[in-house]
């Protein structure tokens, strides 16, 4: 009588081996998943395909969850900035700013990203949004 065992490995072997395949075809790994040296990385290689223009979603589509973010009024617009991890500067375990490259973004686009363009967002002056203006006139 022969034994059934080589068939039931060989079975089990087969059916990981295509679990494991599709897996390997369909995962799609999430950035906001990924450990801060593997983001890192990735947030680097993405700052190379960044286009002007481009809209705050398409960036959170490409690149995730910002680590850091701010945002005011500025001559009519809002201006957002977004701090994306692209290099370390102490291993302390702890993610800051200076450790960021910022995006700035005007009305939700794309309009810079670096050092000087944090410093273009921080020297804005900041005002009230016309809708915020109009909605005090109108309740008053």
């Amino acid at each position: 009588m022969k034994s059934k065992m080589p068939w039931v490995v060989a079975a089990i072997v087969l059916a990981y081996a295509a679990y494991v395949g599709m897996v390997l075809i369909f995962y799609q790994p999430s950035v906001d998943n990924m450990s801060w040296e593997d983001r890192q990385a990735y947030n680097q290689r993405k700052l190379a395909e960044l286009q002007l223009g481009l809209s705050a979603e398409h960036i959170h589509q490409l690149m995730g969850s910002a680590d850091f973010s701010e945002a005011k009024f500025s001559q009519g617009k809002a201006l957002t900035i977004l701090f994306y991890r692209t290099h370390q500067t102490k291993s302390d375990g702890i993610t800051t700013r200076d450790e960021c490259t910022p995006l700035l973004f005007s009305d939700d686009k794309l309009i810079g990203w670096g050092q000087d363009t944090y410093q273009q967002y921080l020297t804005a002056t900041v005002d009230q949004p016309v809708e915020a203006d109009a909605g005090l006139t109108a309740s008053h």
